[in-house]
C-alpha cells in the first residue's frame, strides 16, 4: 500500500452543515471518499491509501484542480483505492463535497 497525503491551500471553504459524508464503494475500478470538516477553512487536506505504487504525481494534478476547482476549504478527505481513474475520483470527490454541501444556504 502507498499511503499519500497532500496538504492544499483552499481558495473557498465548504458550504452547508453536514459534518461528514461517505460516497463510493472499495472495489475493483472504484474507490471510497470519506469526506469530513474538521480543517480550519482555507486548508483541505487529502489522504490517499492506495496499492497503484508510483502515480504520486497524477494524484497531486487531480486533487490540486479539484480543491482549486470546487469549494472544499475545511475538510479532510480520506480515500481508499481500489483502481480507479482520474475521472473516477474527480467523479467521487465532486459527490463527496456535494454530500457534505448539503442544507447550505
Amino acid at each position: 500500500m502507498e499511503n499519500l497525503t497532500f496538504t492544499l491551500k483552499a481558495p473557498k471553504a465548504a458550504t452547508g452543515t453536514q459534518k461528514q459524508a461517505l460516497t463510493g464503494v472499495v472495489a475493483s475500478g472504484n474507490l471510497e471518499v470519506l469526506v469530513e470538516r474538521v480543517r480550519e477553512p482555507n486548508v483541505c487536506e487529502v489522504n490517499i491509501a492506495t496499492a497503484a505504487h508510483g502515480f504520486a504525481p497524477v494524484w497531486q494534478a487531480v486533487v490540486e484542480e479539484f480543491v482549486a476547482r470546487r469549494a472544499a476549504g475545511g475538510l479532510r478527505i480520506s480515500i481508499n483505492d481500489g483502481g480507479a481513474r482520474p475521472d473516477t475520483v474527480a467523479l467521487r470527490l465532486a459527490q463527496g463535497v456535494r454530500l457534505i454541501e448539503e442544507n447550505a444556504q
